[in-house]
């Protein structure tokens, strides 16, 4: 049996903290930002954590 391949595309977008979790980038922060408010732009800015019904499906992508 082969070894399992980690899906480079969530390699690159998620990072795991220390207590388990999954750390991710918000979207909608790259182009187009003149019609996006000030105080959106700065809130995009901050990472934050992965939801609780998407951990699993994350967790299977990184071969964990």
């Amino acid at each position: 049996m082969p070894k399992m391949k980690t899906k480079s595309s969530a390699k690159k977008r998620f990072k795991l903290t220390a207590s388990g979790k999954i750390k991710r980038k918000h979207a909608f922060k790259s182009h187009i930002l003149t019609k996006k408010a000030t105080d959106r732009k700065r809130r995009l800015t901050h990472s934050t954590l992965v939801d609780k019904a998407d951990e699993k499906a994350v967790k299977e992508m990184l071969c964990m």
